[in-house]
């Protein structure tokens, strides 16, 4: 979740240098309060309305797996002013949200946390660095590709209602031998592990469905090949949409498969956003 555009980076960001007065450190767990208050006024006003709670920021950042040592803070003085928060796995690590306030964009802090955390990831023995930034944020992207971030795959987030009287699953395991594709880093089996919020796992030996009831999150939707273009999936979705009792969202769902895109259209999902996987070999 990184959107340098909205935190006044535009395409000059590379010649631009922090003012004197901010330093950096990385976070610590007890950092937690500052670093939503932060967060909340960074994200404002961003593209997309976000605004959680306590609560769900930290869930969030739960289930993408923070390293508060591994990401760092902006301060002017002793208020926090920007933030990077990173995920990590051992291998790659991941750009959770990056953001600085209003009042202190236009300052190159984005890039100048980007240079201050890059040779930290190496240290720690990351060999990647992945994020995410919405399609049509088009100084965004240039800014990462400029810092040598090459695009990997292209998402779409939906929202979906469930249909009334949904059909009921059992409750049943994962099948990754289901996938056409590799999960996104948040709907990954380790973010679902990491996870604190209860999710259920419902469906039989034909195809089964991930969903988080707090908040309508659809982890995870997989059917078996043979029983594919047989409304299964639609059941699924509808039965998930019935334990959650709100609109699921989807996302980040690899448009490099066409099926799964055709099928989301025809059942009348409506897509919110497009947003670019992107990746630097570190």
């Amino acid at each position: 979740m990184t959107n340098p555009e909205r935190f006044g980076l535009g395409c000059n960001v590379t010649k631009m240098k922090p003012t004197g007065e901010h330093h950096f450190r990385p976070l610590t767990s007890e950092d937690f309060p500052r670093l939503y208050e932060t967060f909340r006024e960074a994200f404002s006003d961003y593209v997309v309305p976000f605004a959680p709670t306590t609560e769900q920021l930290f869930e969030m950042l739960t289930r993408r797996g923070w390293k508060p040592e591994l990401s760092v803070g902006a301060f002017d003085g002793e208020r926090m002013v920007g933030f990077t928060a990173n995920g990590f796995d051992g291998v790659t690590a991941y750009d959770s949200g990056t953001g600085v306030v209003p009042s202190h964009r236009r300052q190159g802090l984005s890039r100048a946390m980007f240079d201050w955390l890059t040779p930290r990831l190496r240290d720690a023995g990351a060999r990647n660095y992945l994020l995410e930034v919405i399609e049509t944020n088009a100084a965004a992207e240039a800014l990462y590709r400029g810092l040598g971030f090459v695009e990997t795959r292209r998402f779409d987030c939906y929202v979906y209602e469930a249909r009334p009287d949904a059909p009921q699953f059992g409750f049943t395991s994962p099948n990754p031998a289901w996938w056409d594709v590799q999960p996104p880093w948040q709907n990954s089996s380790d973010s679902l592990a990491r996870a604190r919020d209860p999710h259920v796992v419902i469906g039989d030996e034909r195809g089964y469905a991930v969903v988080f009831p707090s908040n309508g999150d659809l982890a995870q939707l997989a059917v078996a090949p043979e029983h594919r273009r047989r409304g299964l999936g639609r059941q699924l979705l509808d039965a998930a949409g019935a334990i959650a009792g709100k609109p699921l969202r989807i996302l980040n769902v690899d448009d490099r498969d066409a099926g799964i895109a055709a099928f989301f259209q025809s059942i009348g999902a409506r897509r919110i956003i497009r947003q670019i996987e992107m990746v630097l070999a570190l």
